[in-house]
């Protein structure tokens, strides 16, 4: 299973870094599959730890792909890191090993502490229809124009059906990111 969650991790500066991605779920691990290079890598791989953040908060996804990452934090309690404000509940973890990858190594974490903040009452389609949207975002280098647009013309109709004000802003945050995409290429 593949559950999409807020990466945090720091590096030996203290310097927080967020990151959007799908981390699978083991019997007893996490496994993060970070792209080469990357700064999330980096942290957890130099300071052996990280913190799995669930929000249901999709203007974070979204706005980590946009440049909008000030999101507020929180010290961790067993681990050197730091846990968004906006965090559901998180999950502190430890780095067991790694399986190295020329494109996206394995990262097995064990989770060492789990807090709940706040109960999750449920997502609704447009919350789901940002966050596909945010991973399209995410490999728009990697996709033609004609499947970016039927993707979101398909997310579009949830979207338009069940969004609240938070979506929206998330939503308009991708959508500026894919036509500036597009237009780029057309440029070509």
């Amino acid at each position: 299973m593949i559950q999409e969650v807020i990466v945090t991790s720091v590096n030996k500066k203290g310097l927080v870094h967020i990151a959007p991605m799908g981390v699978h779920v083991l019997k007893d691990e996490l496994v993060i599959l970070p792209f080469k290079p990357s700064t999330t890598l980096d942290n957890i791989v130099s300071l052996g730890v990280a913190v799995v953040n669930y929000c249901d908060d999709v203007r974070i996804f979204a706005g980590c792909l946009t440049g909008r990452r000030d999101w507020g934090f929180r010290a961790t309690e067993k681990i050197e890191g730091r846990v968004l404000k906006k965090a559901l509940a998180h999950s502190e973890l430890k780095l067991v090993r790694i399986e190295e990858d020329s494109l996206r190594p394995k990262l097995f974490c064990k989770v060492i502490h789990t807090v709940t903040h706040q109960p999750f009452l449920g997502f609704n389609r447009a919350q789901y229809s940002v966050i596909e949207a945010a991973i399209l975002c995410s490999r728009l280098k990697r996709l033609s124009l004609q499947k970016i647009e039927t993707e979101v013309e398909y997310l579009r109709i949830g979207f338009e059906k069940t969004a609240g004000i938070r979506e929206r802003e998330a939503w308009a945050w991708l959508m500026e990111l894919i036509e500036q995409h597009k237009q780029a290429v057309k440029l070509k």
